[in-house]
């Protein structure tokens, strides 16, 4: 291979930096500050910096933020009991309005904080924070851990930033990067991980499940059933005890999912998903009403059935298409890996062609119906009309006989 173009590649692997924009290894401190091992934290543009003594078990650390700005707080914390944000001990800095930085720390016991100051479970000592000229915001400190926070050199951390409200840090954002910010990591090796999901994540997941497959899937598939299989005679009546059991069905994990949204609802004061939840008590109203009107829907002949069926198509379409907004904008939310998304894109797109393929097959059996019924209706119209004319031209005769 000519020498050019091991140039060429040795060229790109230099070039190549990490995702958030450069690295821990080769920062320099504009204080005398140096540490022995740092780690670029995979969300958030952050980085880690710290020595450990192993022996006193004292941490001295430096954390980093580039791109904040002065409205933006950055905070970086220790979880001695699990992982995730409940529980965790945290240092915070924001740079204030006289353009002066201000540090603290305050201990997360619940997810309605409002973040004040506060006693750490762990002595905290050398605190401050600093701002450069390139939006970047590095916190120090010293924290004296003890084995109960420390297990195996390895200690849970969390890191996170969010809007500021006056003097004091606001919600921070509940989806993106924001809520897979945390981990494990090494203070001798320096092996970092991303954390265990926490309950309130686990909640979330399994809401946005529930509800993607209830109201996302089964609903669309449901009306499927009720629009195409009762066209043949044959199916009459499967396709009515498929479309309710789906439907059925459908309604009540969705009932589920909605109760658990609910709950997280009430667990995250201050997050704002205004949309979403909105949606989703119209979903769970709309699909109440539907199932009342299974109850009082009237018989075929019956003289409201008519209106019934306005009613019934509207509300049901009307579900079909705030569940398939809902489930994205759930997406959206969550903002789960992209596979996930993707997959459901694939299955709505499979649903739309199974339809699509199903109404025009079901309009040609209609049409041909239709033209059998008029052809054997003109032809017993010309029967009719025949026989007529045969007994007017007989009784015409016999007339004639008589006079």
């Amino acid at each position: 291979m000519p020498k050019h173009i091991f140039f060429i590649i040795f060229l790109l692997f230099s070039l190549h930096k990490p995702s958030n924009g450069q690295s821990c290894s080769n920062y320099n401190f504009a204080t005398t500050q140096t540490f022995t091992s740092c780690t670029n934290l995979p969300f958030l543009n952050s980085f880690l910096h710290w020595n450990y003594n192993q022996s006193s078990k004292t941490v001295q650390l430096a954390y980093r933020h580039v791109g904040s700005t002065q409205s933006r707080w950055v905070a970086w914390a220790v979880n001695p009991t699990g992982h995730g944000m409940v529980g965790s001990q945290a240092i915070v800095a924001f740079k204030k309005p006289d353009g002066t930085m201000r540090a603290y720390t305050t201990p997360i016991d619940s997810y309605q904080t409002k973040m004040q100051p506060g006693d750490l479970s762990f002595r905290v000592s050398d605190l401050s924070a600093t701002s450069t000229k390139n939006q970047e915001i590095v916190i120090f400190a010293t924290l004296e851990l003890d084995e109960n926070i420390i297990r195996s050199s390895s200690v849970n951390h969390v890191w996170q930033e969010g809007p500021l409200s006056g003097d004091f840090p606001a919600m921070h954002g509940a989806s993106g990067s924001n809520v897979k910010s945390m981990g494990t990591i090494d203070l001798i090796s320096g092996n970092s991980g991303t954390g265990a999901i926490n309950s309130n994540t686990k909640k979330k997941n399994v809401h946005g499940v529930m509800n993607a497959i209830s109201w996302g899937i089964m609903m669309p598939v449901g009306a499927v059933f009720a629009r195409y299989l009762k066209v043949f005679p044959s199916a009459d009546p499967a396709w009515f005890y498929l479309h309710a059991t789906c439907q059925t069905t459908a309604y009540i994990t969705g009932v589920a999912g909605f109760a658990t949204g609910l709950r997280l609802g009430s667990e995250s004061v201050g997050v704002q998903y205004t949309s979403h939840r909105f949606i989703g008590i119209a979903l769970f109203c709309l699909g109440t009403l539907q199932v009342f009107a299974l109850l009082l829907r009237p018989n075929k002949d019956h003289k409201h059935r008519f209106y019934w069926n306005i009613y019934h198509h509207t509300i049901g379409y009307s579900v079909i298409i705030l569940s398939i907004v809902n489930v994205f904008k759930g997406f959206d939310i969550l903002n789960p890996d992209g596979k996930w998304k993707k997959m459901y894109i694939l299955i709505l797109i499979g649903l739309a062609l199974v339809a699509a393929t199903l109404e025009v097959y079901t309009w040609c059996v209609v049409s041909t119906r239709k033209r059998k019924s008029n052809d054997a209706r003109s032809k017993s119209d010309i029967g009719i009309t025949r026989s007529n004319g045969y007994n007017g031209y007989e009784e015409a005769r016999i007339q004639d006989r008589v006079v």
